[in-house]
Order: C-alpha cells, then structure tokens, then sequence
C-alpha cells in the first residue's frame, strides 16, 4: 500500500535513498538521471498514475496461455490511459496509485473482471521503471528518421 499523495517523483527518491533498489532494473539508472534533470512540469490531462496488475488469458481455441503483467496507466477522470506520448517530466508531480488486479478471458473486455490485489515491492519496481522505458518513444522515432 502507499500512502495517499505520493507522486512519482518520490519512487525516485526512493531509488535515490536505497541505491540497491535501483539495481533491479537496466532501465532505472537512465530514468533517474532523467528524473533528477526535470523542472517543474505537470502532465496535462492526467490526474494520477495507476499501477494495475492484469491477469489475461489468450489463444482460444488452439494453444490457450495465461499472460500475467503490470501496467503503469495515466488516469484520465475514470479512465486508464497509455503513457507513451507523454515525457517523464510532465509525470513526476502526479499522484501514484496501486489499482486493481484486471482479469481478461480470451480478449473479452467487456465482461473483465477485477479484484483488490496486492504488490510486493519488486512488482512495484519493476512494473514502473518497464513502463518508464517506453516514455518518449514516438519521439525518438521521429528523430531518427529526419
């Protein structure tokens, strides 16, 4: 559970705190120096940010698998949105949230099912600095095509 108000800056400072933490995941040495560079900036449209758990269940008929993920989402009102048009700068101020564990069968999302959930602190880890990574990746394709 985190505490109400947390922001995703403070995911860094925890890094920051416990540099042992910040070993789990290649990615998370890039994102905190981007992290530490950033001014003040807000993320428009976006009032939080949710870690969801997803529990999908694809293949149907043929070879059926079961595919377990986390998801950080920016929250739009009631609604989840993708985080890859937005740079990690806008994102730091936003309130960070653990959401619910989302449980698809067989790509019906209309029927979707969600349960309470918890995380252990690798799940929280990893689910956002593997969601960070993707931050800007429009962008860096644009520019390598000029």
């Amino acid at each position: 559970m985190l505490e109400d108000g947390v922001q995703l800056k403070g995911f860094f400072r925890m890094l920051e705190a416990y540099p042992l933490l910040g070993r789990l995941n290649n990615f998370l040495p890039m994102l905190l120096k981007l992290a530490r560079a950033a001014g003040p900036h807000t993320a428009l449209g976006l009032n939080a940010l949710v870690l969801t758990r997803t529990v999908e269940m694809i293949g149907f008929p043929g070879k059926p698998r079961l595919e377990i993920y986390t998801q950080l989402m920016g929250q739009e009102g009631d609604r989840l949105r993708d985080l890859r048009h937005w740079a990690l700068e806008s994102l730091l101020e936003l309130p960070l949230r653990l959401g619910r564990l989302r449980h698809i069968v067989f790509g019906d999302r209309m029927d979707m099912l969600e349960f309470e959930t918890t995380y252990t602190l690798f799940d929280f880890i990893e689910g956002v600095s593997w969601e960070l990574s993707f931050l800007g990746t429009s962008a860096a394709c644009e520019i390598r095509r000029n």
